[in-house]
């Protein structure tokens, strides 16, 4: 009696169940819920989570032979899996971001969103901030509320604080009044959001137009530089501003990098470049970016690199400029790889 006991406490000797896909789908998640695993279940399709939950609720009870039969299927299909797909062309969009061409992204995304099925707030959760302000400038001020509840709490509190202080004001009112509005319709609201982005203008480059002037202003020499920024300050003094605050030069390292991100940019350029760069610093402004670099390293690293500075000499004046372009050119690939954040100039203010 005493063995018989034990089988049927372990499920030893008895067959498992027969499942349906969904069932052992159910299954699956009831035990990670069971085990304090945090799953998100809400990107399924709701049909596929209607389902789930239909399931789950009709199960009663499954023995212990049939959940190990369940979770050693489950285990074996996760180790067959060589490459996992998105499965949904928004999310091959995400993962292909800055990979494809700007006209060709427009047009795939504008063919999602136009994809039975799609949710139109992952959509709108991706949108650039200017584009969602100029939709709580112009929409009902139900719309705007329902478009910062379904944004995420930062991303919402952000907008909230560049909308003018009455319109905030009453924006923030109405949130508290999209408690009763029913799934549906906020799904249709957001198809409508979602319809208006697709009719804006494409855009054939990245980056507002400051931006790509100053990218370019970056590596003209400081004459050039200086004598383009004299030129567009004539012509326009605003856009003059907006480049001067997007170009990132050497002699604005001290003021745009963190003394704690200074290691990583002292690994992430070549020796011999960084050095000829330090050792062309001859101008106050560049002297000053040479003692900010050797006094945020290690002392050993900072007093060899002194040596190697004092070692190399003068250096010609056009070497030396190569040589804090090349500097700059690495720290803007760190940035981009997202292994250092540039301050931005108004930041510290």
């Amino acid at each position: 009696m005493q063995q018989g006991s034990r089988q049927i406490a372990t499920g030893a000797g008895r067959a498992p169940r027969a499942l349906t896909r969904r069932e052992k789908a159910a299954v699956i998640v009831r035990l990670l819920l069971a085990e304090g695993d945090a799953i998100d279940l809400s990107r399924l399709p709701e049909d596929h989570q209607t389902a789930l939950t239909e399931t789950i609720g009709a199960l009663k009870v499954v023995d212990r032979a049939t959940l190990m039969s369940v979770v050693r299927e489950f285990h074996e299909d996760l180790q067959s899996v060589g490459l996992a797909f998105p499965g949904e062309l928004d999310r091959a969009l995400d993962l292909l971001d800055g990979k494809i061409s700007p006209t060709a992204a427009d047009r795939l995304r504008r063919k999602a969103d136009r994809a039975v099925g799609s949710d139109p707030w992952e959509r709108l959760a991706g949108v650039p901030s200017d584009h969602l302000l100029k939709i709580l400038d112009e929409e009902s001020i139900e719309v705007c509320a329902v478009l910062i509840s379904k944004l995420p709490v930062g991303r919402g509190a952000e907008l909230l604080a560049r909308l003018p202080g009455e319109r905030a004001r009453r924006v923030a009112h109405s949130v508290s009044l999209t408690e009763s509005i029913d799934p549906e319709t906020v799904r249709r609201i957001g198809a409508a959001l979602v319809l208006q982005l697709t009719n804006l203008p494409q855009r054939a480059f990245r980056g507002d137009s400051a931006s790509r002037v100053g990218a370019l202003l970056n590596h003209a020499s400081a004459a050039t530089r200086e004598s383009l920024l004299d030129g567009l300050e004539v012509e326009d003094a605003g856009f003059a501003e907006q480049v001067r605050k997007a170009i990132f030069t050497f002699v604005h390292i001290p003021e745009r990098i963190a003394p704690r991100d200074v290691p990583l940019v002292t690994r992430g350029v070549e020796q011999p470049v960084l050095i000829t760069a330090l050792a062309g610093c001859n101008t106050p402004e560049t002297a000053a970016v040479r003692d900010f670099i050797l006094s945020n390293i290690s002392q050993r690293l900072a007093e060899t690199m002194r040596e190697d500075i004092a070692a190399m000499g003068k250096v010609r004046e056009r070497k030396a400029e190569e040589a804090m372009t090349a500097v700059i050119t690495a720290i803007r690939a760190l940035e981009e790889a997202g292994t250092l954040t540039l301050t931005m100039p108004d930041e510290g203010d």
